[in-house]
């Protein structure tokens, strides 16, 4: 098994022809959802499957710069049960953090499990759209990551953006066309997103996730 680091703090696991994304795990011998658990060298590595997290399908697409890197401190909104929040875990590192929010109480108590074997994610039960809520919880952040379901997907990650984001920080976000409306073209629905972000970031990349999710566009901003 071959080893080589990406460009932020993940790397490329070859396997004969076979080249699987990972990341260096952070609690070695602990699963999240399945993953392999590789072992190279002397440390253990988590594969990360770009069918089960957007932001895995977003390298795997070649997205150019993930923002997110060892030491940051990361606002991950819609963390769920923890299955790409761990990764963010474990590209950070002990010196960095994850605050994640998660409205739902069931997929909370899965994340939470998730977290006490992982001193750098802190779970909050709370609502996207009302940061305020947490403000007084979190710390400095450098990056925010958002997967949420809802029709109003921008406008949540605006209202966060202008509350914990200073500008040139990044903010990276998965656009859900069939959670804003189920009766228009997948490409107006991006359209019309991307027009209402540009109110408040600069558009870095943008990358359409097919195959791995269908009518999902990832998008990286800066703010402006």
């Amino acid at each position: 098994m071959d080893v080589r680091k990406g460009a932020s703090n993940f790397y490329w696991l070859s396997e004969g022809a076979r080249r699987m994304l990972a990341t260096k795990s952070l609690a070695p011998g602990r699963r999240v959802y399945g993953e392999r658990l590789v072992q190279v060298g002397g440390s253990e590595y988590r594969t990360w499957d770009p069918n089960r997290s957007k932001l895995a399908a977003a390298i795997m697409k070649g997205l150019k710069e993930v923002p997110i890197r060892e030491g940051s401190n990361v606002l991950y909104l819609g963390a769920a049960s923890g299955t790409t929040s761990s990764h963010v875990s474990d590209i950070v590192g002990k010196s960095g953090a994850v605050y994640c929010i998660e409205f739902a109480p069931r997929s909370l108590r899965d994340l939470i499990g998730v977290c006490e074997a992982r001193p750098n994610m802190l779970p909050l039960l709370a609502d996207a759209r009302q940061p305020q809520t947490y403000a007084d919880k979190i710390e400095k952040i450098d990056v925010i990551y958002q997967d949420v379901a809802q029709p109003d997907q921008a406008r949540i990650l605006i209202d966060n953006a202008k509350l914990f984001l200073k500008k040139g920080q990044f903010a990276l976000i998965a656009v859900k066309s069939q959670s804003i409306d189920v009766t228009k073209k997948t490409s107006e629905i991006y359209e019309n997103v991307l027009a209402e972000l540009s109110s408040h970031f600069e558009v870095v990349e943008k990358l359409p996730l097919e195959p791995y999710e269908k009518d999902h566009l990832f998008v990286s901003l800066r703010v402006k």
